[in-house]
């Protein structure tokens, strides 16, 4: 049983649960064995709760009292270290913060705890979320469940790799270019950035600027997903761009009445691409011609006029340092690590490159905006390679020579835009490692790409693959 219970998704849990075929302290207690088992050799949980267990018999109390039950009753749920929970450690992956425990839950955290969901535990990152491999010198190195020697990604890396390690079945990221949706393609699991502003920021840092971060659940399931983002989405009156323009209500394909229009695209406009990682998108779009769609190759123009890491990057080193600048003020040299070295040494962006990033970023909106007017859907990869070694700083992808962090290439167009995004596994590389496919929608269109996704699980490869740990 305890088995079933740490590969279940949290839409089953919370059923079982609800029809007390098994108690929340039962679920509970198989995640707590299961993070004894195998964190000391995947190093995803740095802290587990305080009272997670109290809360799950508290949990169990309310089911045998018959009480009104929350979508995610007696569900333990981890989250980011980046994201502040009240009374537990949330030291961002920095000895800066070490001992750092907020008073108050970030909004994500509290609508998770208000739809039942119990705080389980909290998950790896690199310092201060930067970074495309979770690794920091107060809490180490995250590794990936399906292959220690590589990388779980970052910086959501420490969630994505506890979920796929069976020692959470729910949680929330964040994600500034990448970090939702690499970790999930690295690690096998699913994972949401909804569009920019539709889940509040409020309680994780950093406070400014916030224009390109989000932050979102991950999961075992795109149900997971839906039902996450149903409790998480709304305005909350202190993050100014969050918004509750546009209800979602957890119904999957339910106002679906005509067939998708599907585009899919690998190059160009994302660089070198892995030709598994290519073939597994091509894949993807075939099962979704399978199920009666139309969909074609395509082209966005925008995306090969104004390469949107490099639009971002330019953007966002200069709005970004003065925060660094100010955090690590005074610091000593053993607590500041090689990525916030990095960010401040970075020269400023000059003003006029600063300004034509700026108008590149509403030229790709524009690119895109003119491309769902034909299209539902966008179809890609997430990463154009599977999982690697720690401690890369090239990638050899297709035969080219690229810079670690071109592993942004597809991810950052949807953070500079905005746009929302599905990231789910659809194949396996000749090593074993998971491939992701990213399911790209219009703004406000989450219930489009979740079904879209839903779709794809339905005859996904590799749905019921788990590590071997």
């Amino acid at each position: 049983m305890s088995t079933e219970l740490i590969y279940s998704d949290a839409t089953k849990l919370a059923e079982l649960i609800r029809t007390r075929e098994v108690s929340p302290v039962e679920v509970m207690k198989a995640h707590l064995d299961r993070i004894e088992a195998v964190n000391p050799r995947v190093n995803a949980i740095v802290t587990i709760a305080d009272g997670a267990l109290e809360s799950a018999k508290e949990a169990e109390a309310a089911v045998l009292r018959g009480d009104e039950l929350g979508s995610l009753h007696g569900v333990p749920f981890t989250v980011k270290d980046s994201i502040d929970t009240a009374k537990v450690l949330t030291r961002r992956g920095s000895p800066i913060f070490k001992g750092r425990t907020p008073e108050i839950d970030a909004t994500t955290v509290s609508r998770m705890k208000k739809a039942g969901g119990i705080l389980l535990a909290k998950t790896n990152l690199p310092e201060f979320s930067y970074g495309v491999e979770s690794d920091n010198l107060l809490t180490g190195r995250t590794n990936n469940p399906w292959n220690l020697d590589l990388t779980p990604g970052g910086s959501s890396g420490g969630e994505s790799a506890a979920i796929a390690a069976g020692m959470s079945p729910l949680g929330l990221g964040t994600d500034l270019a990448i970090s939702l949706r690499g970790p999930a393609a690295h690690t096998g699991i699913v994972s949401l950035k909804a569009t920019h502003g539709r889940v509040p920021m409020t309680g994780i840092w950093p406070r400014e600027p916030r224009r390109f971060w989000h932050v979102g659940p991950m999961a075992r399931s795109i149900r997971d997903l839906s039902l996450a983002f149903s409790q998480l989405a709304g305005a909350d009156g202190h993050d100014g761009y969050s918004s509750s323009a546009v209800p979602f209500d957890n119904g999957i394909g339910s106002s679906n009445k005509r067939p998708l229009r599907v585009g899919w695209l690998v190059e160009p406009g994302f660089g070198p691409i892995d030709r598994e990682v290519a073939a597994t998108v091509e894949a993807a779009a075939a099962a979704l011609k399978d199920f009666g769609h139309t969909v074609e190759s395509v082209r966005i123009p925008a995306l090969e006029r104004d390469f949107a890491l490099d639009v971002w990057s330019r953007l966002h080193v200069l709005e970004m340092k003065p925060g660094f600048v100010e955090t690590t003020a005074g610091r000593s040299e053993d607590e500041i690590g090689d990525m916030a070295r990095f960010m401040l040494s970075l020269p400023d962006t000059p003003a006029a490159d600063y300004i034509d990033a700026a108008q590149a970023v509403e030229r790709l909106k524009d690119g895109f905006a003119e491309y769902f007017q034909k299209y539902d859907v966008l179809l890609t990869p997430v990463l154009p390679t599977p999982s690697f070694k720690h401690g890369q700083a090239e990638l050899l992808i297709d035969g080219q020579t690229v810079n670690v962090m071109g592993i942004m290439f597809a991810t950052t167009p949807l953070s500079v835009t905005g746009l929302p995004g599905v990231s789910m596994r659809f194949g396996t590389s000749k090593e074993g490692m998971p491939i992701g496919v990213q399911i790209v929608g219009n703004w406000q269109a989450e219930s489009t790409i979740l079904y879209t996704a839903s779709l794809l699980e339905q005859v996904s490869p590799v749905s019921d693959l788990h590590p071997n740990l």
